[in-house]
């Protein structure tokens, strides 16, 4: 089974607060087995297993048991990955929560859910509840708190005219700092409960947020659907592997064994692994170039000459040679094509 991830934007978030409360960034960093490289796209992908081992790291590193609580209440989901501004982009706060279902794997994936949505709205004793169904909530409780600090504090400080949470409730065990739930949530919290969910006023559903900006939240989901895209690709070897090349294409140095190297296993496994789907690494490859060679002479931004070099040729003539065999024409006559 592939592993769950989060994304590098939401890893360096809980860096940045941490470093407000006195955490050092790299021992967080080396406490969690995170290479700093890693953090220089937002959109790139992080085990979640390392993301739980820098909250713990944080929590000890500043000595403050409440870290997840307090990050979750002041962190501002817009600044670090799009699917905060998709959210705030939605017509009302009832289509800010399905956009939030459908885009919420591009900052964590959570496991466990066989059918439906993670944020499950449901009429429970005549009143309206919100749980989150995430499996085994209790092995990560910090999740809980990050999550429902950010629904509960942010919506009460971006929307101060509604009345957004009547109540909590958590499956974990009350803690030794349970009083700060209260002082930040500012709702009675029921601890040990049997679910994970908030109790809401039903009229918040409705409550409008940008009705009129469709032209914007197009955007704004258009790349989340291609980031989901690039998401369900990175579940497959070949798609872990073009993730890989991708940022060293240009060198030309592109080995089986490199690549091997940095996905942690054997050359010969990774050839198995690729046949088991069908392909070969020289495929991958070749396949990668050709997609970004079409990117490049098509945008016109860059000579063939530079093409032929970021897709990984030293001779402009070799790569005019690969791009026939791909496309049946030369890549000037392609361009004016």
């Amino acid at each position: 089974m592939t592993e769950a991830t989060v994304s590098a934007g939401y890893v360096k978030s809980l860096i940045d607060f941490a470093a407000k409360q006195g955490a050092g960034e790299r021992r967080l960093l080396m406490r969690a087995g995170i290479p700093p490289e890693a953090l220089a796209d937002q959109d790139n992908r992080i085990g979640f297993a390392r993301y739980v081992e820098l909250m713990r790291a944080a929590k000890a590193e500043t000595g403050n048991p409440a870290l997840a609580l307090e990050y979750g209440a002041e962190t501002d989901m817009r600044k670090f990955s799009v699917v905060g501004l998709i959210s705030h982009a939605a017509a009302n706060m009832m289509e800010a929560l399905v956009q939030l279902n459908r885009y919420g794997r591009l900052v964590i994936e959570v496991e466990g859910l066989a059918d439906g949505p993670r944020f499950h709205l449901t009429n429970h004793n005549g009143e309206r509840w919100m749980e989150d169904r995430r499996a085994a909530p209790n092995d990560f409780h910090e999740l809980t708190e990050s999550t429902w600090s950010r629904f509960i504090v942010t919506t009460r400080r971006d929307f101060p005219d509604h009345t957004y949470a009547l109540e909590a409730h958590v499956t974990h065990a009350a803690p030794p700092y349970r009083a700060k739930y209260e002082e930040l949530w500012q709702v009675p919290v029921t601890f040990s409960s049997h679910w994970n969910a908030i109790r809401s006023d039903p009229a918040w559903e409705q409550v409008q947020i940008q009705p009129d900006n469709r032209y914007v939240f197009g955007v704004l989901t258009e790349r989340g659907d291609a980031l989901l895209q690039g998401l369900e690709a990175s579940r497959t070897v070949r798609g872990r592997v073009e993730a890989l090349i991708m940022p060293i294409l240009h060198t030309g140095d592109v080995s089986v064994e490199t690549i091997a190297a940095k996905l942690g296993t054997s050359r010969q496994t990774l050839y198995r692994n690729l046949k088991a789907e069908g392909v070969t690494f020289e495929q991958v490859l070749d396949a990668l170039r050709h997609r970004m060679a079409l990117d490049y002479i098509a945008s016109r931004k860059v000579s063939v000459n530079e093409t032929a070099y970021l897709v990984g040729f030293s001779d402009p003539a070799a790569f005019s040679r690969a791009f026939k065999r791909w496309t049946g024409k030369s890549p000037r006559a392609w361009r004016l094509s």
